[in-house]
């Protein structure tokens, strides 16, 4: 049950996953079937902010973070931290900070949504354009590639100087020497996972200086071992695995169990995001979703909408399961509802155009809360529809997550209107799917099987025969209505 070469874990051996966040940093201690057995926290100073569109954060405040919400995790362990055999963190994407030769920040970091790259970013969309299509990617405004260059063109960093992601900082204290970023956090670096190479010819147009970017590897690998001076601090024991992690988004899809080829889940928090796994890399030519390469190397496709939970922020909290329960009794709604909040769409459509609408009048307040219910759905299904297009299989049932999948109304129109069961995950947690990833090669052999023994299968919902048909008719006034302007090419739904 470990890599060649590793001593085989006791049985009630447990691995450590670490979520540095924007506020704060979260530890799951969790065994090798999926138990947590402690927890720990610690808060993080937050983010300095400007007009201009800086965002910068205390770097230096990781380290004593994370240490302190690891100290109080070991410390409510039955051994007091012996037992944890391995620890994987994972972190916000796009997070950057410049370092000297021994890993210490020479400054604040910069933020995954600092915009002061943004020039560095343009012309890195043009260098590197073949390289980004073929990965179907593109630099955006916030992309960390643009905080590369414009650390080399700012920074004026010493000599030995390098850039760090969050986890590579923390790794590096964890072991008390330099290692390899995980290639899901250098994936807005610049990293390209196709080729396995960073892209020299964008670095060298941006002015990068060479040996600045840290060698890559993928999650999951082991990176060294906890040393004497981690051990200390964070009650870890000294020759602990410390294995690469990814970024929160993915490391949350894992904890799903979305692992394996076909497998998707739903994450319906503020916005809608789907997210699965493929064999091959599949690109959408409308830019709709980008893909991150997975562990055992298939791709991690994914999109998010501008829409979802926020559907219904006009409701206050304590009205909603009366809402929910009005709704359910009535049934579907007459009307068909995109409860879309602002302008402009990105997933599974792209335009700027789109806006919200409702087609028909609702009858009451339980009517317009059903059918913004509904009109996520639609949406769900729409994005599904669209990856089918694209020659994904997508395997049911499907995953659940998020805030919104609390709702078991909303769990019953998902399922029905998608014609699938819906399986909601108990712990869709980002502390959880690093661990998830601490445990590929010391408690299992890989992270299939890690998945498959340490994440539980959650309650599954089953598709409400009786109103199929209304919801199937109402989905297709719902695609007409986008298709009639002109925000949806039906030919990209199949």
């Amino acid at each position: 049950m470990s890599e060649p070469g590793a001593p085989e874990a006791e049985a009630d051996a447990v691995v450590a996953g670490v979520d540095v966040a924007t506020a704060a940093v979260r530890v799951l201690c969790v065994d090798g079937r999926g138990r947590v057995r402690a927890e720990g926290g610690a808060p993080l100073p937050a983010p300095v902010r400007d007009a201009e569109g800086r965002s910068e954060q205390d770097a230096d405040a990781w380290w004593p973070a994370v240490a302190r919400a690891l100290r109080q995790a070991t410390g409510a362990l039955p051994g007091g931290g012996r037992e944890v055999v391995a620890v994987a963190v994972s972190a916000t994407s796009g997070t950057l900070v410049l370092a000297d030769r021994d890993g210490a920040p020479l400054g604040p970091a910069l933020m995954y949504d600092d915009r002061r790259g943004a020039p560095f970013n343009r012309r890195a969309q043009e260098r590197g354009a073949d390289r980004w299509a073929a990965l179907g990617l593109s630099v955006g405004p916030t992309a960390a590639l643009g905080r590369v260059g414009w650390y080399a063109r700012h920074a004026g960093a010493p000599p030995g100087a390098r850039l760090l992601h969050t986890p590579d900082l923390l790794a590096r204290r964890l072991t008390g020497g330099p290692v390899p970023a995980d290639w899901s956090h250098a994936l807005k670096t610049g990293y390209d996972p196709l080729r396995g190479e960073w892209p020299d010819e964008v670095l060298e147009a941006l002015g990068v200086p060479g040996g600045w970017l840290p060698e890559v590897a993928a999650p999951g690998t082991g990176a060294g071992t906890v040393c004497a001076a981690a051990a200390a601090r964070t009650g870890l024991p000294e020759g602990c695995s410390v294995r690469l992690g990814m970024t929160d988004g993915c490391a949350g899809q894992l904890a799903t169990g979305a692992v394996a080829p076909g497998e998707f889940v739903g994450v319906l928090g503020t916005t809608y995001v789907l997210k699965g796994v493929t064999r091959d890399l599949v690109t959408d030519p409308a830019g709709a979703f980008y893909s991150h390469r997975h562990p055992d190397g298939w791709w991690l496709p994914g999109g998010a909408s501008n829409t979802g939970g926020e559907a219904l922020s006009d409701t206050p909290p304590d009205r909603l399961a009366a809402l929910d329960a009005a709704a359910a009794a009535r049934g579907p709604a007459s009307c068909v509802r995109y409860p879309l909040r602002r302008s402009g769409e990105r997933f599974p459509f792209v335009s700027g155009a789109a806006h919200g609408f409702t087609l028909g009048t609702p009858a009451d307040a339980a009517e317009a809360h059903r059918a913004a219910l509904e009109g996520v759905a639609f949406l769900e299904r729409l994005a599904l529809d669209r990856v089918r297009a694209l020659g994904v299989p997508v395997a049911g049932p499907l995953r659940a997550a998020g805030g919104g999948s609390r709702s078991a109304l909303w769990n019953r129109v998902r399922a029905t209107v998608l014609g699938m069961p819906l399986r909601v995950a108990p712990r869709a947690e980002t502390a959880f799917g690093a661990a998830l990833l601490a445990a590929t090669g010391t408690l299992h052999p890989d992270l299939t099987r890690a998945a498959a023994a340490m994440t539980a299968p959650g309650e599954e919902t089953a598709p409400v025969e009786a109103e199929r048909a209304a919801l199937e008719e109402s989905y297709a006034r719902f695609v007409a209505e986008l298709t009639d302007r002109d925000w949806l090419d039906p030919a990209s739904i199949g």
